[in-house]
């Protein structure tokens, strides 16, 4: 994944071996609540909800509707699942098979 931004590479693989170093819900409680406001985190399980919902089948309108946002964001979220690099895809199946 190639990010535009001042931040180098191995800042950002030190942030995804932070992030694959957590083992339980409680520890990730624990780290998106210090590393993110609560805003971003809000930000955060809206996008997971959307994407869950699209996943399920659920039409862009009811969506946006459901979660009190644009059409045009929910539409962003669907592009990611379409045409990302498969990570929602994967975590979607992951949790899953839980």
């Amino acid at each position: 994944m190639v990010l535009r931004s001042s931040v180098s590479a191995a800042h950002l693989r030190d942030l995804y071996r932070l992030f694959a170093s957590v083992k339980t819900e409680s520890d990730a409680e624990k780290l998106l609540t210090d590393i993110l406001t609560p805003q971003e985190l809000e930000s955060l399980a809206e996008r997971w909800q959307l994407v869950q919902s699209l996943h399920a089948g659920v039409p862009q309108r009811d969506i946006a509707k459901k979660l009190g946002i644009s059409i045009s964001k929910v539409t962003r979220g669907s592009r990611q699942l379409q045409f990302g690099s498969g990570g929602f895809a994967y975590f979607l199946k992951k949790l899953r098979s839980k």
